[in-house]
């Protein structure tokens, strides 16, 4: 696996279909074709491809909310732990956290402190994977527009193409 992506928690749709990303606004898996980070157009239905191009993917809570405002401190504690976990056995090169809100929680980052989008300084890694961030690609996420979450998304890309050669 070269690359996880981390989701905080699963909406009601993506928990009713049993899918990642469902959300009828959410733009996550257009924004993985059209940055090329997969060949091909696909859709949340599809999500079990990801292997193919060396993804995988999971969230940090395991309950579906209908946002996050209901997800208690102690849930994000051992999400937390379990995504340690997940990164030890599977290995991947680069965990990608979807969303700064999600990165902010794993690393304890107090608010008010900026995040950059991207790939975080070499000493922050998780279980020795490399980390990035990418803003939240749901519908309700108006703090980024779609060409700026998309420029993110190039950008793993272009990591992913040099860290090849």
């Amino acid at each position: 696996m070269r690359v996880l992506f981390v989701g905080i928690n699963l909406g009601m749709r993506s928990a009713a279909i049993g899918h990642h990303f469902a959300g009828p606004s959410n733009r996550f898996w257009k924004l993985l074709f059209d940055s090329r980070l997969v060949p091909e157009p696909i859709g949340t239905e599809e999500d079990h491809r990801l292997p193919e191009w060396g993804f995988g993917i999971t969230n940090l809570v395991p309950r579906a909310t209908p946002g996050i405002d209901t997800l208690r401190p102690a849930e994000y504690v051992a999400g937390a732990l379990a995504l340690r976990r997940k990164v030890r056995r599977w290995k991947p090169v680069m965990v990608a956290f979807v969303g700064v809100t999600l990165f902010r929680s794993v690393f304890a980052v107090k608010p008010g402190v900026a995040i950059p989008l991207g790939l975080q300084r070499e000493s922050v890694t998780l279980e020795g994977a490399r980390v990035f961030v990418l803003p939240n690609p749901s519908g309700r996420n108006a703090n980024f527009s779609y060409q700026e979450m998309l420029t993110a998304f190039r950008r793993l890309r272009r990591w992913i193409e040099s860290a090849r050669r």
